[in-house]
């Protein structure tokens, strides 16, 4: 069993930068792909950013690509999302999840709240 604990999230106002983390456990946390994923009210969930678990290749989606950056800290066992020059179409509900063996995110946080204002 894996379990995620996110944190960081919060208010900011236009322009602003957070740093969410997400505590994984698990022993085998160099192996698992990590991702960020979004839900905005009203709105299905999306992809933001992945941290391939090989070569450690990020991916980023064309909304907050240049903005945020995914990171790794095997260490800690944690991925971290920096975001940057935040937009309040950013405002939305942020999960990281993990996928253990290639075959789809198997794992999620509880999701931690982001508020951009205007």
């Amino acid at each position: 069993q894996v379990q995620l604990d996110e944190s960081g999230g919060g208010y900011v106002q236009t322009g602003g930068s957070l740093r969410l983390s997400c505590a994984v456990s698990g022993r085998a946390f160099t192996s698992y792909t990590l991702a960020w994923f979004r839900q905005s009210p009203g709105k299905e969930r999306e992809f933001v950013a992945v941290i391939r678990n090989d070569d450690g290749r990020t991916y980023y989606a064309n909304s907050v690509r240049g903005r945020f950056s995914i990171s790794r800290d095997n260490a800690k066992n944690t991925v971290y999302l920096q975001m940057n020059s935040l937009k309040p179409e950013d405002t939305a509900v942020y999960y990281c999840a993990v996928d253990v063996d290639s075959g789809g995110y198997d794992y999620w946080g509880q999701g931690t709240q982001v508020i951009v204002s205007s």
